[in-house]
């Protein structure tokens, strides 16, 4: 199964999570290491171990993971306030009663409207008397995806979406990019990125944006399957850098259907496992 080369736009709710040609939507497992590979994953840090952070069950009375919520047409459109507003979609978003959000201080929710094929993310976000507000807010068609103006934020510091980029479970092979967060990050971002969030210009620090690789040497065969459909999207798709955060953790949804234990199969690879790649080519 994941060995299968054949291109497949994954979907949910019945829509895709953009075309195939976008740029997370592509394999890199056949393009260069970036010339400065060796100093950006060092600076991330070699011997650090690589962390699910998602799963199943509750850790600290919270699902493990960035959960999503699907609406449709007739779901109630509320207006959001927000602390970012010049770099905020200011539309109203479709917020359920019961909408589910990320624990911790992120506080994501991620929106499908299932009618439209249109995907609403807001960070940060909270009640306000009897209205919401969030730190910012973004939207796109999942059909015809367009990139965030050039320097601006989206809920996810990069500027990217962030349900495209988790991990779900399921049987199919995985293909897009993993969503992964670096401790510290440079003043810069490269395609399909939009936006930094860092004020260090050090050129050994990732950019937002960067496309990391685990290293086709690494023999993957051993893991459990969960496990190893991890492995096999991190070889052939990579991770994206999309925010400041705990090292080499890569996200996905919290699922009854993940098996912890064999999540926990990943802990042995670390970031001497990984490279960055060169992805200029799938600028466009």
């Amino acid at each position: 199964m994941l060995g299968v080369a054949v291109a497949a736009t994954a979907a949910l709710a019945g829509c895709p999570l953009f075309g195939a040609d976008f740029s997370t939507n592509q394999r890199v497992d056949t393009l260069p290491v970036a010339a400065d590979s060796s100093a950006i994953v060092r600076s991330i840090g070699v011997g650090d171990g690589f962390h699910a952070d998602f799963g199943s069950g509750l850790w600290e009375g919270r699902p493990i993971g960035i959960p999503y919520t699907v609406v449709n047409r007739k779901t109630r459109r509320s207006r959001v306030r927000f602390d970012y507003a010049d770099e905020s979609d200011r539309v109203r978003y479709p917020i359920p009663r019961g909408v589910k959000i990320e624990g911790g201080g992120d506080r994501h929710a991620l929106l499908v409207d299932r009618s439209s094929c249109r995907l609403y993310e807001l960070y940060a976000l909270r009640r306000e008397g009897s209205g919401w507000r969030a730190g910012s807010g973004a939207t796109w068609s999942l059909r015809r995806p367009k990139l965030r103006p050039r320097g601006w934020t989206s809920a996810d510091a990069a500027g990217l979406p962030i349900l495209p980029l988790l991990a779900r479970p399921g049987n199919r092979p995985i293909r897009h990019a993993l969503r992964v967060t670096v401790s510290e990050t440079r003043s810069a971002f490269t395609f399909p990125a939009r936006h930094f969030a860092s004020d260090n210009d050090d050129p050994s620090l990732p950019r937002m944006g960067e496309r990391l690789r685990l290293k086709a040497s690494v023999d993957i065969s051993g893991l459990p399957r969960q496990a190893r459909r991890i492995a096999w999207a991190m070889q052939t798709y990579g991770l994206i850098v999309a925010d400041n955060g705990s090292d080499w953790y890569v996200s996905g949804v919290p699922s009854a259907r993940w098996d912890n234990d064999q999540l926990h199969a990943l802990d042995g690879i670390t970031g001497r496992d990984f490279e960055v790649v060169d992805a200029s080519s799938l600028n466009r």
